[in-house]
C-alpha cells in the first residue's frame, strides 16, 4: 500500500477539531487503498513568528495524525521561511519515525505547497498539490513577491489537484501552462443521494452557517429574491442554517431590510441526512457567496435534483458551462442573481428535465464518492511510479 504523508492547514485536529472536513472526507475514503499519515498546520501567533518563523510543536503524535503548531507572523508575512521550517520539522519527525512516505500531498498552493516542495526536494520525492481557490487566489494575488516559489511549486509538482476547474484555469493564467497533469477533484460530500427532481411551488432555497452570512453574500440574496418577486409574486424564500443569536438577528434584519420578511421561513439547522429532501422540495437553490472554493452544497442540491445559482468564477463555476440547471451570475450584484432565480422558475419544467437526464449520466457519478476515490488513487499510483 501506498504511503501518503499530507500537509494541511484544514485538518480537523484536537487544536482545532472545527477545520472544514473536505479534505478528511478524502483522507478517510481512501483510507483502504491508501495508508495516510496527515501533519496537520496551526499557525501560532506572538512574537516567536517573528523572531524564529517556522520554528514547530508537535502537539500530539498518533499514528495517522499529527497536529502541528507553527509560528509566523500573520497575513503571510515570512510566508516561505516558515513554510521551510515546516518541512524541515516534518522531516526530522519522520526520521526519528523511520517512516518514509511514497508521495506528499500538500493542500494548498500558497501555504501548504512551498512546505511539500520543501519537503519532496529534502527527501527526494514526488509531490502532489491541490488547489484551493479562496485562499490561494487571495493569497497569491497579494503576494506578488513569491511569485517565483508558487511560480515552482505549480510547476514542480508530479500532479495538480483542483477542487474546481476556474482556479486551475486562474494558475494557468498567472504561472503558464504545466507539462505535468492537472485534474479535477471535487470535494466528497456528506449527501449524495440522488434523488428525481419534483416540480414544486415557485420557491427559492439556500442553506449556510448564519455565522457566515457576510462572505455567503445574504446582503445580495435577498436583495435578489426581492427583485424576482416582483417578476413572480407567488415566489417563497426559505434558509437552512443556525447561528450565534447575534447573526441569526442581523439576518432577520437583512430580510426585513429587503421587504421578504413575509415570504421567508427560517428551517434552521437540518441534519446532513434530510438536507437533500429539503432542497428537493425547492425550485431552485442559490448562495452567490462572495468567496468559495468549492461550495459542497452546490452538489447536494443538484444530486437532490434542484437546479442551481452559483457565483460565477468561484464555487463550482466552470463543472457545468452551457448546462441550464446551473447558472452563474456576478455575485456583486442583485439584478443578475435575480435574473437567474427568475430564468430558473420560469423555465422550472425544462430546467428539471435536463437535469434528471443528468443525474443519470456520469455527470452525476463524477461527483459521488465512488469516483471521486477512483480518481484519486490513480493519480497518486501515477505520481507514486
Amino acid at each position: 500500500m501506498l504511503r501518503v504523508l499530507h500537509i494541511s492547514a484544514d485538518y480537523p485536529d484536537p487544536l482545532q477539531p472545527a477545520k472544514t472536513r473536505a479534505i478528511s472526507n478524502l483522507v478517510e475514503a481512501t483510507a483502504g487503498q491508501l495508508d495516510h499519515r496527515v501533519y496537520s498546520l496551526n499557525r501560532a501567533n506572538g512574537w516567536r513568528g517573528w523572531v524564529q518563523p517556522g520554528s514547530t510543536e508537535v502537539v500530539e503524535r498518533g499514528l495517522a495524525l499529527v497536529p502541528m503548531r507553527y509560528h509566523a507572523p500573520r497575513w503571510g508575512l515570512m510566508l516561505a521561511k516558515s513554510m521551510e521550517g515546516v518541512a524541515a520539522a516534518i522531516a526530522a519527525d519522520i526520521a526519528a519515525l523511520g517512516y518514509e512516505p511514497d508521495v506528499i500531498h500538500a493542500h494548498k498552493l500558497s501555504f501548504e505547497g512551498l512546505a511539500g516542495q520543501a519537503l519532496a526536494r529534502r527527501l527526494g520525492k514526488p509531490f502532489v498539490m491541490s488547489l484551493q481557490g479562496n485562499t490561494d487566489q487571495k493569497v497569491i494575488s497579494a503576494r506578488r513577491d513569491l511569485h517565483r516559489h508558487f511560480s515552482a511549486a505549480w510547476h514542480d509538482a508530479a500532479h495538480v489537484f483542483a477542487f474546481s476547474p476556474w482556479i486551475a484555469a486562474w494558475c494557468q493564467g498567472r504561472f503558464g501552462r504545466r507539462r505535468r497533469p492537472v485534474s479535477n477533484l471535487p470535494c466528497i460530500v456528506a449527501s449524495e443521494r440522488i434523488l428525481a427532481p419534483s416540480e414544486n411551488q415557485d420557491t427559492v432555497c439556500t442553506a449556510f452557517n448564519l455565522d457566515f452570512w457576510q462572505n455567503k453574500n445574504l446582503q445580495t440574496l435577498v436583495k435578489a429574491v426581492a427583485l424576482a418577486r416582483r417578476e413572480i409574486p407567488a415566489l417563497r424564500f426559505k434558509i437552512a442554517g443556525a447561528g450565534s443569536n447575534v447573526a441569526t438577528a442581523k439576518v432577520g434584519q437583512l430580510i426585513e431590510a429587503a421587504g421578504i420578511a413575509e415570504i421567508t421561513t427560517l428551517s434552521g439547522h437540518i441534519p446532513p441526512e434530510r438536507i437533500q429532501d429539503w432542497m428537493n422540495d425547492a425550485a431552485v437553490f442559490a448562495l452567490p457567496s462572495r468567496r468559495e472554493t468549492f461550495g459542497m452544497v452546490f452538489v447536494e442540491a443538484l444530486l437532490a435534483g434542484t437546479p442551481i445559482v452559483h457565483p460565477a468564477g468561484a464555487a463550482v463555476d466552470g463543472y457545468f458551462d452551457n448546462l441550464p440547471f446551473a447558472l452563474a451570475a456576478r455575485a456583486q450584484d442583485p439584478e443578475r442573481v435575480g435574473a437567474a432565480l427568475v430564468q430558473a422558475l420560469k423555465s422550472q419544467h425544462e430546467i428539471k428535465t435536463q437535469l434528471a437526464g443528468w443525474q443519470l449520466h456520469d455527470g452525476a457519478r463524477s461527483f459521488q464518492r465512488e469516483a471521486i476515490v477512483s480518481s484519486y488513487c490513480a493519480a497518486i499510483e501515477r505520481a507514486a511510479a
